[in-house]
C-alpha cells in the first residue's frame, strides 16, 4: 500500500519509546509518574457538570448541531467583553472549534496554498507546524531564545522571508517556554502584519494561569489587532474541560468566516450539551478560574523548589501549567536526560527536542498531578542519583 508523502512529516519518535516504557513500567508493577502530556486532572466545577448532563439527558439534544447556537455565540462575546475588553459581533467574529486542536491543525487549509510560507515559533507547541504541513507550507522557524525571555524578535526575520510569508502563528504566554510577552511585542507585532500583509493566528490558552498576582490580556485588544488576525482560546485548562474539546476562533471576519466555510465541510459542530457546559462555564461563577490558578500556582512551587533544593535550580515560570527547564550540565541531549527520568526515577517529561530545533538541551514538565504526587517525583529523582556524576557532586547551572 502506498500512503500520502506529506505522512513523511509526522512521526511518533520518543513519544512513543516513553509510552511504551510506562507501559511496561505498569505491568511491572513499578510506579510511574506521568509530567509529559498537558491533560488536566482538575474536574469541572459543579455547575458545570450539571449543565452537560442536563442537556445529555434531553433526548433533542442528539441531533446534529450543525452551526453553534446563538446562546453561545452571545455568551462568547460577552465574555471577551468581561474579560478582555474586547467588542465582538457575534454573528462574524466568532466560531467554535472542537478543541484548540483541531482548529490549529485544521485553519492552514483554509489560508494557504501548497508552497506558501508560515511563520511558526521554535520551540512552539506541535500543531502549530503540523497543521501547516498538513496543507503543504513551507515553515521558517522565529527562534524563542532564553536570553530574549523566549520572546520572538521580530526585527530578526530576514525582509525576503517576511515579504513571501503569509501566515504567522505566535502564542503567549508560551507552550512550551511559559513566557509571556510585553506590550511592545503586540504593538510591533501588528505592525509587522501590516507591513508585510501577513495574517497573524495569537493561541491564547493559557491567559488565565498568570501567577504571582500578574495578569494578561487579549491580543486582539490591542489598536489594529482585529484587522489583521485571530486569536485561539480555549476552555481546557481553565475550566477543566479538556476531554469536552471546547476552542473558539475570534477576531477577524474575514478569517473567522473562511474557517467556518472549511468547517462546515468537515464536521457537523459542537455536541449541543458541550455547547451548555461551554456557556455555563463562561457565564457562571467565575471564583473557579481562581482556585484553578492557585492550585497550578501551588504545584508550580512544588516543583521548582523541590528540585532547586536538590541543587538542580529551575526558575518558577510565571504563567502556563508547564514548567521549562534546562537539563543538567552532564546529559548531552534532553531525549537522553527524558529517558533516564523515566527508566531509573519512573518520571516522565517531554524532551526540548519534540517543539522543535530550539527546544533541544531543555524538558517540559507538566503541572498535571496532585501536590503529594509531584512531591514523590522529587524524592524519585533524588534516590535516582541521577542528578549526581560520578562523583556525587551535584550539577547546576
Amino acid at each position: 500500500m502506498k500512503f500520502a508523502k506529506r505522512m513523511e512529516h509526522f512521526s511518533e519518535g520518543i513519544f512513543t519509546r516513553l509510552l511504551e516504557i510506562k507501559r511496561q513500567r505498569l505491568e511491572n508493577g513499578e510506579p510511574v509518574i506521568d509530567l509529559s502530556v498537558g491533560t488536566p486532572n482538575i474536574p469541572p466545577a459543579q455547575h458545570i457538570m450539571t449543565a452537560l448532563c442536563e442537556a445529555a439527558a434531553d433526548a433533542s439534544n442528539y441531533t446534529y448541531a450543525v452551526n453553534d447556537q446563538s446562546e453561545l455565540l452571545q455568551a462568547v462575546s460577552e465574555w471577551y467583553k468581561r474579560r478582555y475588553h474586547v467588542e465582538l459581533n457575534p454573528k462574524t467574529q466568532i466560531c467554535s472549534l472542537l478543541g484548540s486542536q483541531e482548529g490549529l491543525a485544521h485553519i492552514s487549509l483554509a489560508i494557504v496554498d501548497e508552497g506558501d510560507l508560515v511563520l511558526v515559533p521554535d520551540p512552539c507547541y506541535p500543531v502549530f507546524a503540523d497543521g501547516p504541513l498538513l496543507a503543504g507550507a513551507e515553515l521558517y522557524y522565529m527562534p524563542q531564545k532564553e536570553e530574549h525571555g523566549y520572546v520572538i524578535q521580530l526585527q530578526d526575520i530576514p525582509e525576503a522571508v517576511a515579504r513571501k510569508a503569509k501566515f504567522m502563528l505566535v502564542s503567549y504566554p508560551n507552550n512550551p517556554t511559559t513566557a509571556m510577552a510585553p506590550d511592545q511585542f503586540y504593538l510591533d507585532l501588528i505592525d509587522f502584519a501590516k507591513k508585510y500583509d501577513i495574517i497573524v493566528l495569537h493561541d491564547n490558552a493559557y491567559s488565565e494561569l498568570v501567577f504571582d498576582g500578574k495578569t494578561c490580556g487579549s491580543f486582539l485588544a490591542y489598536p489594529g489587532a482585529m484587522d489583521v488576525g485571530i486569536e485561539f482560546n480555549s476552555l481546557s485548562k481553565t475550566y477543566g474541560l479538556a476531554g469536552a474539546r471546547i476552542g473558539f476562533c475570534v477576531g477577524n471576519p474575514d478569517v473567522v468566516s473562511v474557517l467556518k466555510k472549511l468547517k462546515s465541510n468537515m464536521d457537523y459542530g459542537m455536541f449541543l450539551p458541550i455547547q451548555k457546559a461551554a456557556i455555563a462555564a463562561i457565564t457562571g461563577d467565575q471564583s473557579e478560574v481562581e482556585r484553578v490558578r492557585d492550585i497550578y500556582e501551588e504545584r508550580r512551587d512544588i516543583l521548582c523548589e523541590g528540585f532547586s533544593n536538590l541543587g538542580w535550580h529551575i526558575a518558577k515560570p510565571e504563567a502556563s501549567m508547564f514548567i521549562w527547564s534546562r537539563i543538567p550540565d552532564h546529559y548531552d541531549t534532553s531525549e537522553q536526560f527524558a529517558m533516564d527520568l523515566v527508566t531509573q526515577a519512573g518520571v516522565i517529561v517531554t524532551p526540548g527536542s519534540a517543539f522543535g530545533p530550539s527546544g533541544e538541551g531543555y524538558v517540559r514538565f507538566a503541572l498535571v498531578q496532585d501536590k503529594e504526587t509531584l512531591q514523590q517525583a522529587i524524592l524519585s529523582v533524588d534516590n535516582s542519583g541521577m542528578l549526581r556524576e560520578k562523583n556525587n557532586e551535584f550539577i547546576t547551572r
